[in-house]
């Protein structure tokens, strides 16, 4: 295969989402080991935000292309990329350079797309799906008939921890920020009880436990909910710190002065009283799955056997509308995956 010409999404820098510039760049032949995948949907990640903005520890030095998962058609396939074939539909994972036309990839970080899925829902599966399972099964060591308490219920993570927890029988409380999606999820993804995020949130968590313990927490918000749901939890309870929403700001810049009184005020739970209060909590973040390839294609394993129905794609955008996407993502208005199509 020749050089391709191909349209990318570029970061000059990383400190402002204003730096992201739609570009042509080439791409060379894919290597020995890698498939060259012409992408026809990307998908948007809380993680991108703050690599655009500069928050995140993973994020390059330098110039760099956001983006963690996509899905499309392969285009070509180096001589020892396994069985893949010239026009396999794909989805896939990468450390970065997802928001492009055109991606060479390693032949195992890519996957075969589900007959029935459309390259949006392919392209809104793996990054999130891989997090709620991780976290609830690995983590959280998630059994039947736990009660399970999840942020961001019409979020991607939360809609597919949701599915997860139900296959495997465990009792789900969502919670949401705004009252417009409380309708979308009870219509749809049939939680076990949905709260709003309040100042009665507190209240409202104890009233919908009506006693019983809450056993694990998937927690992406921070701020005073963290520290809120710790109290809650249960003795032996778990909470699994993937994210912190709190910390994120609607603009293309972050507000530091906002970040830095943020985090001033920031829970603190004591190392020391952890055996007393027997809770444990934990933090982990998917990109350093990228690194444990065995281990990745192991719990993509136990995730596709749950045989979950494809996520929710809620909101889609054209290649050319990347910041529209964006925008919107950041204001925490959407349901479902934001998806780009190329």
């Amino acid at each position: 295969m020749a050089m391709i010409d191909r349209q990318v999404y570029r970061m000059t820098k990383a400190g402002s989402i204003r730096n992201l510039e739609l570009r042509k760049e080439s791409l060379e032949s894919p290597g020995p080991d890698e498939v060259c995948v012409q992408v026809r949907a990307i998908g948007l990640n809380f993680a991108d935000i703050f690599a655009m903005q500069g928050l995140y520890s993973a994020t390059p030095s330098g110039s760099f292309i956001p983006g963690l998962e996509f899905a499309g058609e392969i285009v070509a396939v180096g001589e020892e990329a396994g069985d893949w074939q010239v026009g396999d539909r794909v989805m896939g994972a990468t450390r970065f350079g997802g928001y492009v036309s055109h991606i060479n990839s390693h032949h195992r970080y890519v996957l075969p797309l589900p007959e029935n899925w459309s390259f949006e829902e392919g392209a809104g599966f793996l990054v999130q799906g891989l997090t709620a399972y991780y976290a609830l099964t690995e983590l959280g060591n998630l059994k039947p008939g736990m009660q399970v308490l999840i942020h961001s219920a019409a979020g991607g993570v939360g809609i597919l921890a949701n599915r997860i927890c139900q296959k495997l029988g465990a009792y789900t409380i969502g919670t949401v920020g705004r009252p417009d999606k409380v309708d979308f999820l009870r219509k749809h993804e049939h939680y076990g009880d949905l709260i709003l995020r309040d100042s009665d949130f507190y209240d409202k968590l104890m009233h919908s436990l009506h006693g019983r313990p809450l056993h694990l927490i998937m927690e992406c918000i921070g701020g005073r909910i963290l520290e809120q749901g710790w109290k809650a939890l249960a003795p032996m309870g778990r909470m699994v710190v993937y994210g912190n929403a709190s910390f994120s700001s609607h603009g293309s810049k972050p507000n530091y002065p906002r970040l830095f009184w943020k985090y001033l005020r920031r829970p603190k739970i004591d190392p020391l009283r952890l055996p007393t209060e027997n809770k444990s909590l934990m933090g982990f973040n998917l990109i350093y799955l990228y690194e444990q390839t065995d281990m990745m294609h192991e719990l993509l394993q136990g995730l596709q056997a749950l045989q979950l129905a494809p996520q929710h794609v809620g909101h889609t955008f054209a290649f050319d509308d990347m910041h529209a996407a964006i925008r919107l993502f950041q204001q925490g208005k959407t349901v479902g995956k934001v998806v780009v199509t190329v």
